[in-house]
């Protein structure tokens, strides 16, 4: 009677094969993978999407929460120095990714089309240097109990100036001290591309809402 004989090569062979498939899936996914990181690499982060619009009010209710936070009732709107609005300008907003690197050698980069960073800041008069080193103190102290993280804060000989992170961080308010007493408010917010569709101004510029701040000393 003849006898079932078992191959014992068998086991190991099946096992060789699977290993072997293992590797080149493997094999395939770190190619799949080092082509998407290059990609990546080679195109640059996106920009995010943001509406000039929903930031520029965004940035005036933050200066405003920056001018209640110094606690100077006295002081008045410098209306010499004080903008009308906020503006929304690309200059800063360069290309990314080594498609780009090039830029690097240019005395002005070009800025990455469709992407603009919302700025918009207001004097105040009438607060001397001293003044203005306990309002900055004063800010510091209420803004951070509000969840604001400190981003720098100067005083010496050349620079008064406080900047501040709100939460969520996609922005800053600086507040700096000049000459004559008068104290800047600042606020600027990171470039971010506007959506299709986005309404824009004669120049081509996103239209931004109207700016209040500081409510209290607006006509």
């Amino acid at each position: 009677m003849a006898k079932n004989l078992v191959d014992p090569a068998r086991p190991i062979k099946a096992r060789t094969v699977a290993a072997a498939g293992v590797g080149v899936a493997a094999a395939m996914a770190g190619i799949v993978g080092a082509g998407l990181w290059f990609e990546g690499v080679w195109a640059g982060e996106p920009y995010p999407v943001a509406d000039p619009a929903a930031t520029s009010r965004s940035l005036d209710e933050r200066t405003q929460t920056v001018y209640d936070a110094l606690a100077l009732p006295d002081a008045r709107l410098d209306t010499e120095r004080s903008g009308v609005g906020a503006e929304a300008e690309g200059y800063g907003c360069n290309r990314r990714g080594v498609r780009h690197w090039a830029d690097g050698f240019s005395g002005s980069p070009p800025s990455e089309p469709g992407v603009v960073n919302v700025s918009y800041d207001w004097t105040l008069r009438g607060v001397p240097r001293a003044r203005a080193v306990a309002a900055l103190k004063h800010a510091k102290k209420e803004l951070t109990r509000e969840g604001w993280k400190v981003a720098s804060h100067d005083n010496d000989r050349f620079w008064l100036r406080l900047k501040m992170v709100p939460p969520g961080g996609d922005a800053s308010v600086s507040v700096t001290s000049y000459p004559a007493g008068r104290l800047e408010i600042a606020g600027y917010a990171d470039c971010a591309r506007y959506p299709e569709g986005t309404p824009l101004d004669e120049w081509g510029d996103p239209e931004l809402a109207e700016m209040r701040a500081p409510v209290q000393l607006r006509d």
